[in-house]
């Protein structure tokens, strides 16, 4: 079905939508949108909310299994601003968010559902799931201009780290930024509240909760990477947004030839590669 804006969704069908996780995908531009919903139609999300411009070019097959809404993202806030206006209707549903060009990948996803680790999450009393967006690039920027490739993604398997988040001159309990890849490499081409690369991407949706622009929420506890006994599952994104956007912005490109380097490895596309390199970990999740 097809909407004219998040507000008409959410006035005719929103809270109708049926249980199980939610996946909302924000098309930002028109790169891989069908390769994003098919991925995501594959983990098992019960329903896909896809926000992109008119004109959004999607395979006729797929509309019959998204709710496809008009939306231009425009503004820093323009993510937030779609994610909280949806908000109330998702009251009680596990949310995924990411953009076109962005794969979600969990532990064990070759063989279970986003359904099954949710339900797992809930299980430990978590709310929230905190995700690391691992950015992906062509191998070939002659061949592949705008660093999107399928075929011959890569990834930065070393580079990674955190440090202690901080909220009035105090540390925040079991809340760490985190940086990597592209952004860290090429940091001088990226704004500095865009260097992050954790992203809360799974949340359960409840009364009063608001995303921030940072990609936190309100609710602190829900902005924490583990509950205080152990540590949780995690999970990837793995994305071609910062490529993308590295690509086309006129400072960057002319200064940028290739993304290759020595820590580069090619991505298999399956969640163990991803567990291996200590991007994602199943915690108590057996």
């Amino acid at each position: 079905m097809t909407f004219s804006s998040i507000e008409t969704f959410v006035s005719e069908i929103g809270s109708t939508l049926p249980g199980g996780p939610v996946a909302i995908l924000l098309m930002e531009d028109y790169s891989e949108t069908n390769s994003t919903i098919r991925h995501h139609l594959k983990a098992g999300f019960s329903s896909l909310l896809v926000l992109g411009p008119t004109g959004l070019e999607i395979s006729p097959e797929l509309y019959s299994d998204i709710h496809f809404i008009t939306h231009n993202f425009e503004g820093t806030e323009a993510t937030a601003t779609a994610i909280n206006t949806l908000m109330p209707c998702l009251e009680g549903r596990w949310v995924y968010y990411g953009y076109n060009a962005e794969y979600l990948f969990y532990p064990y996803a070759e063989s279970r559902s986003v359904a099954e680790m949710v339900r797992f999450a809930t299980e430990e009393r978590r709310n929230s799931i905190l995700t690391y967006v691992i950015d992906l690039y062509a191998d070939d920027l002659s061949h592949s201009p705008d660093a999107v490739s399928l075929k011959s993604a890569h990834l930065d398997r070393s580079g990674y780290y955190a440090l202690d988040r901080h909220r009035d001159g105090a540390p925040l309990d079991r809340q760490k930024d985190m940086f990597g890849g592209l952004r860290w490499r090429f940091e001088e081409h990226v704004a500095e509240p865009r260097r992050k690369i954790d992203r809360i991407g799974l949340f359960k949706a409840e009364k009063g909760l608001q995303l921030r622009p940072d990609h936190t929420f309100n609710v602190e506890e829900m902005n924490t990477y583990a509950c205080p006994w152990h540590n949780n599952v995690t999970a990837a994104i793995c994305s071609f947004r910062a490529a993308k956007s590295l690509c086309t912005n006129p400072g960057s490109a002319e200064q940028i030839d290739s993304f290759k380097w020595h820590n580069s490895e090619k991505f298999a596309w399956h969640s163990q590669q991803l567990m291996n390199l200590g991007l994602m970990e199943p915690g108590q999740w057996v």
